[in-house]
């Protein structure tokens, strides 16, 4: 698996994924205000996690990226001869990895972090 997770950031193929559900998240105010207050964050499995129990509002804006972002690992997946899981599993890492200081991503260990002016802490899959 971590042959197929390194194929994949190497070759880039990755960057496609995220740039869609990028796009959709950078245009609700409620997804960025949730993000900068810290009450969601970045998973390892390439998907939106709650840091604190979301209001209905907010559980619908994340849940409806999610499914988007879902989408776009299953097109990408099949493309390249990758399962969702591993394609998921490689932008966590990315989206990880991208986090600003400030804001929540999930640690290997499953504990929530909070982004320093360093590198978040990877899992040992991470290309």
């Amino acid at each position: 698996m971590r042959r197929s997770l390194a194929m994949l950031a190497a070759t880039g193929l990755v960057l496609g994924a995220i740039a869609v559900p990028a796009l959709a998240q950078s245009r609700d105010p409620a997804y960025a205000a949730a993000r900068a207050a810290g009450q969601v964050g970045e998973k390892l499995d390439g998907y939106l996690g709650y840091v604190t129990p979301p209001a209905p509002a907010l559980r619908a804006v994340v849940e409806d990226i999610n499914i988007k972002r879902k989408a776009v690992y299953a097109e990408k997946a099949q493309a390249n001869k990758a399962t969702v899981e591993e394609y998921a599993l490689t932008s966590g890492c990315l989206l990880i990895a991208q986090t600003k200081p400030g804001e929540k991503y999930q640690a290997p260990d499953g504990s929530w972090q909070t982004r320093g002016a360093g590198a978040p802490l990877r899992d040992s899959r991470c290309p």
